[in-house]
């Protein structure tokens, strides 16, 4: 399954900046678009394992987990 996200990017100076509004916190940069796209993308993966991490984190022991597929 692939996720996607909306990619803004933005010019500064010789710089490319990326951002994802569905993301908050997750951002790139890179002196290409391509960089830019790139650190994004390894940005959203950083936020969202940490998300994920933080919210397993009070799961009681006893509870059924299962994982469920989308898209």
């Amino acid at each position: 399954m692939k996720n996607e996200f909306t990619a803004i990017i933005e010019r500064d100076g010789k710089w490319f900046i990326a951002y994802s509004p569905e993301i908050p916190g997750a951002n790139g940069q890179g002196l290409t678009k391509e960089e830019a796209l790139k650190s994004l993308a390894d940005a959203i993966n950083l936020v969202l394992e940490d998300r994920r991490e933080e919210a397993l984190r009070g799961i009681p022991p006893e509870a059924i987990r299962e994982t469920v597929t989308v898209g």
